[in-house]
């Protein structure tokens, strides 16, 4: 299913937010989810090890070995996230995801609110594309997509941990998909052992004070 919500940018900003204060329910789920790609960077040459004082030095030159993407599942209210890397970002990719998630991450969940940015590939028809259309009404009656609104992809606590991964993960090169699933890997397991969670503090009436000039004006 899709969240009853008006496409308008302010509609869409409530609702996220609104989702957003509401209590942790296990049965519900609210999971926020992103995805970004990763330039996959072969030495030509072996770096050379760092030593005390100074850092790992990698020669200028380098060999470009395709790229891959990932996708970033983030329930900050459990601490809880997951990486997947994919080729690619294509319908088939983002519907196998959604399945994954209902069957594997949440097999026990009534329903799965989902909050994500309004990409092409994000749409319930991406699971029609990719299965037969009893498996797609399945998992769809599991999902809840909560969309944030157009240049407003900041609402989205995916976001965040992207940032996190990033910097703690993926600024350097690294050579392969293997690679790249083995490092993202690790990075996981060690966040959700910390159950590293999001302290979002932005509310509806946060964005209602500070954004005013982006509500109507109502006549005097």
């Amino acid at each position: 299913m899709v969240s009853a919500q008006c496409q308008c940018r302010l509609c869409r900003r409530e609702d996220v937010l609104t989702l957003y204060a509401q209590p942790y329910d296990p049965l519900r789920p609210k999971v926020n989810m992103d995805e970004t790609s990763k330039q996959l960077i072969q030495e030509t040459r072996a770096p050379v090890p760092a030593q005390p004082g100074q850092p790992q030095r990698y020669d200028f030159e380098y060999e470009r070995n395709g790229t891959a993407n990932l996708f970033l599942f983030i329930e900050p209210q459990a601490g809880w996230r997951h990486v997947a890397v994919t080729n690619q970002r294509t319908m088939l990719d983002f519907a196998h995801q959604m399945q994954w998630l209902v069957d594997e991450a949440y097999p026990e969940a009534e329903v799965i609110r989902v909050i994500l940015d309004n990409l092409n590939t994000h749409k319930i028809a991406s699971l029609y594309e990719a299965f037969a259309p009893a498996e797609a009404w399945r998992i769809s009656q599991k999902l809840e997509f909560h969309y944030t609104p157009k240049h407003g992809s900041w609402l989205n606590m995916a976001e965040i941990e992207l940032s996190v991964l990033q910097r703690q993960c993926l600024a350097r090169r690294l050579p392969d998909q293997a690679t790249l699933r083995q490092e993202v890997a690790a990075w996981e397991g060690q966040r959700n052992k910390e159950q590293a969670t999001i302290d979002w503090r932005f509310s509806v009436t946060d964005a209602r004070e500070k954004l005013k000039r982006l509500y109507p004006s109502l006549p005097a």
